[in-house]
């Protein structure tokens, strides 16, 4: 049951980042990547801070301060820019698509790092999936923009950055809480990207947008960010990095809903096809036994209190 509760948690995350997809297409030509990024993670951080100071829970300890700092950076700075970059360049369904890469790269950056075992079901269950975003993203193909191949290069570069954000945030997970975690770390990477755009003047360019791009704005922050970020940091709490980022290829399906709505992207047989095969790849996967998730941070944290 508690891993469940982490893919769960995982699915739930990617199924809303597929939606952040599309709200970040929709103003990718209104905003800079940069101040896009500040924007959508300082409202993350402002929205969970005071969760963290009602609840008490522990803030990580100070020995990893510089990890959470980086892997804020890594996750919450240069991700968002490569991800918001490559949305410029491509569509929205094949940025999905691109970004469904992290669990294999997750599942090697994993292996090669001695920190999670490849199996033969988890590589079935990456295959499987991995597929089934190919199926659903066939019917887009033939719409790509021209030089669209660019975008999604960076895609796969942020999804290496995400890759390495699940293999070694883990640990530090588990010596606070959920939520300390990915507020420090959101709050880092947010604050970084402020920098840089008010030294580019970025904020000065948003007084130009009209009510919808600022709805989309305001629902990057409040979902796209607190809510998905917090759903991300619970699963990787409770099962395995692959098994999480596994999740990830579930953005094409949603991505794909909301290209059509808003985007006027196709949508189709195959997106449903493909649905079908990526939640047999993450159930398949989900039933490999031969990793032991670590404990609930919540569960080590309530420990270290009493000890205290």
């Amino acid at each position: 049951m508690h891993e469940l509760v982490g893919v769960l948690a995982a699915s739930a995350s990617s199924s809303l980042g597929g939606t952040a997809i599309g709200a970040t297409r929709y103003i990718a030509g209104a905003v800079d990547p940069v101040t896009l990024g500040a924007l959508r993670f300082l409202q993350g951080t402002v929205l969970l801070l005071p969760l963290v100071l009602v609840g008490r829970a522990p803030w990580p300890p100070l020995r990893d301060w510089p990890r959470v700092i980086v892997l804020g950076l890594l996750f919450f700075a240069l991700f968002p820019v490569l991800f918001n970059l490559a949305l410029t360049m491509t569509t929205a369904a094949r940025g999905a698509l691109s970004l469904s890469t992290m669990p294999l790269l997750t599942m090697v950056a994993g292996a090669l790092l001695g920190i999670e075992r490849p199996s033969l079901r988890k590589v079935q269950g990456v295959a499987l999936a991995l597929g089934g975003v190919a199926l659903a993203m066939t019917a887009g193909l033939d719409t790509a923009p021209p030089g669209a191949w660019r975008g999604d290069l960076v895609m796969i570069a942020a999804a290496a950055c995400g890759a390495l954000f699940n293999v070694f945030s883990r640990p530090a997970i588990a010596r606070s809480g959920v939520l300390p975690f990915i507020t420090m770390a959101m709050g880092a990477g947010g604050l970084c990207l402020a920098a840089i755009a008010w030294a580019a003047g970025g904020f000065g360019r948003l007084a130009h947008l009209d009510a919808p791009a600022l709805a989309a704005v305001a629902y990057l922050g409040v979902v796209g960010s607190a809510l998905i970020f917090w759903l991300w940091a619970v699963a990787l709490a409770r099962t395995t990095p692959t098994k999480v980022a596994l999740s990830v290829t579930l953005n094409p399906v949603s991505a794909g809903i909301v290209g059509a709505f808003l985007l006027d992207e196709p949508l189709g047989l195959p997106l449903i096809l493909g649905l079908a095969a990526i939640l047999c790849g993450i159930a398949l996967a989900s039933r490999d036994r031969t990793e032991t998730p670590m404990p609930a941070p919540n569960a080590a944290a309530s420990s270290r209190r009493s000890a205290a």
